[in-house]
């Protein structure tokens, strides 16, 4: 093949990170892409800090992401994404056909949803839909999620989550998944006490009282998997 036409392949190429905690699911989902002409993937994160910190490396043009990541949720890795890489558009690869998780990835900005259950067709439509800039939703999802996105305005009730800085975002995914603040400090790269800062911030803005309760914010938020 001559320099030029590599060239031109290589241009043509859509790049693809993929981010997801189980490396069997991750592997499934490489080989489905990578069968398709034209597609390669070119990375993979098994954490959601993990997947922030490759599209950043790699400028990925789709970042194909599970919505319940662990260390920073899905939803949160797509909103720092938006901002971080506005130019990777992301598709979220979920289980929750809930509307509530659909609107909430849309409004962070992805680019589409897509069902785990769904046809090795749709994840590549959706891909390609994405990287082409367009929305894509998996169909039991698309007339419904759009109308809710389309309603829900500024008439909606102020979501206190919104009120919380990144770090303490990070910090509630962290501290509800059990970790103690000296390692998330390891962990986040600052020290215990700051994180005790940002915990004791972060449940007064969302009015918790205890770990009970923030356990139960974040399954019900779908910041933790539900059992």
């Amino acid at each position: 093949m001559s320099s030029h036409s590599e060239a031109t392949n290589k241009a043509n190429e859509l790049t693809v990170v993929l981010a997801d905690d189980h490396a069997v699911v991750r592997q499934g989902i490489r080989a489905m892409l990578e069968a398709e002409p034209h597609i390669r993937v070119i990375g993979e994160a098994g954490t959601g800090r993990e997947a922030v910190r490759l599209v950043e490396q790699l400028h990925p043009v789709v970042l194909v992401l599970d919505l319940m990541m662990p260390e920073l949720g899905g939803l949160e890795v797509v909103r720092q994404l938006r901002k971080r890489a506005p130019k990777t558009r992301v598709v979220v690869l979920s289980m929750h056909r809930d509307e509530s998780y659909v609107v909430q990835a849309l409004k962070n900005g992805a680019a589409g949803y897509v069902l785990k259950d769904s046809t090795a067709d749709e994840l590549v439509k959706a891909v390609r839909e994405a990287a082409a800039d367009r929305r894509y939703l998996s169909p039991p999802l698309s007339d419904a999620a759009i109308e809710a996105y389309v309603k829900g305005g500024d008439d909606a009730a102020p979501d206190l989550y919104s009120s919380l800085s990144s770090r303490e975002r990070e910090v509630l995914q962290l501290a509800a998944e059990g970790h103690t603040n000296a390692e998330i400090g390891k962990r986040l790269f600052i020290s215990p006490r700051t994180v005790e800062i940002h915990r004791a911030n972060m449940m007064a803005k969302l009015g918790l009282h205890d770990r009970t309760e923030l356990i139960r914010y974040a399954l019900k938020r779908g910041i933790l998997p539900p059992d």
